[in-house]
């Protein structure tokens, strides 16, 4: 599960200090130093029961003009600092079941009920409600390749809340979560990484029932705009063969063949996907046989 970590004793911290002192350090949640660092800044954040009022207060008045520039997430998700050393500290509100904003979006909308792991380490705190719940498994990625309905030996570790205070580390690639809603609402703080590399690393959505991979969720700008291309213009396909031969990331990769394959039909549908299984990794080769099953 995340790891828990007993939250630094130190000063009560606004969020501007907070975010000069992580600008001029810089923030790695892989490295002992950075973490213990990144912690003790993010709980004197924590302790400052007024911040975040008034930073709400402040982008209320201000019509969320700049939230709507820089917020690449949902509505959930209320940005407080982007920093362009590769991260970010955010607030993250979870509604409760019997609030407006779950009535109306159902848990989908909030991850609720939707196990998964992350492709980034972050760090998180309990800063106002009970917090949400969550089952927490652990697993072992050097164990496994990523295909689709891939055993991943789950190990069930406990059930446990986000509570005020509470300071964690989600690992990348390690912890998985099935959150579940607060009694009431309630918000965590993030510090997250968002170094270039994460969007090509895979996340996965887990299917508990049965242990496996159900989904890998993650798709690039990039991705998108080559199942375009390839129907516009002959260009498009010559670019998606190259993307399909050389791209370093297979899931890419997959999605070339993927885009190649759309805009064939028999045999030339079936001769692009079998040149896919001849692919270095065992994901894109699964995804080309089960493209191909009938």
């Amino acid at each position: 599960m995340p790891r828990l970590i007993d939250p630094p004793a130190g000063p009560t911290l606004d969020l501007e200090e907070v975010a000069a002192r992580l600008d001029e350090s810089g923030v790695d949640l892989a490295d002992e130093a950075s973490l213990a660092r990144s912690a003790g800044l993010l709980a004197g954040l924590a302790r400052n029961r007024d911040f975040l009022a008034d930073r709400v207060i402040a982008e209320l008045e201000a019509s969320y003009r700049d939230q709507l520039e820089t917020n690449r997430y949902s509505a959930q998700v209320f940005l407080l600092h982007r920093s362009p050393r590769g991260w970010f500290l955010r607030a993250n509100l979870w509604p409760a079941e019997r609030d407006a904003a779950y009535t109306a979006s159902g848990p989908q909308a909030f991850a609720y009920g939707l196990p998964h792991d992350h492709n980034f380490h972050f760090l998180t705190t309990g800063y106002f409600g009970p917090g949400y719940v969550s089952d927490y498994y652990d697993y072992d990625p050097e164990a496994v390749d990523g295909r689709l309905g891939e055993p991943m030996n789950l190990k069930f570790v406990e059930r446990s809340q986000l509570s005020q205070g509470k300071l964690m580390l989600y690992r990348a690639h390690r912890d998985i979560h099935s959150q579940l809603p607060p009694e009431s609402l309630s918000v965590s703080l993030n510090i997250m990484d968002e170094g270039e590399h994460i969007p090509w690393r895979d996340q996965y959505i887990v299917d508990l029932e049965h242990g496996t991979i159900a989904k890998r969720p993650t798709l690039t700008p990039s991705e998108m705009l080559l199942r375009c291309a390839v129907h516009l213009t002959d260009n498009g396909k010559d670019i998606a063969e190259q993307f399909a031969k050389a791209h370093p990331v297979p899931r890419v990769r997959a999605n070339a063949i993927a885009a190649l394959a759309a805009v064939e039909e028999g045999a030339g549908r079936v001769a692009v996907l079998e040149r896919g299984m001849g692919d270095a990794d065992a994901r894109v080769r699964d995804d080309c046989r089960r493209w191909l099953r009938p």
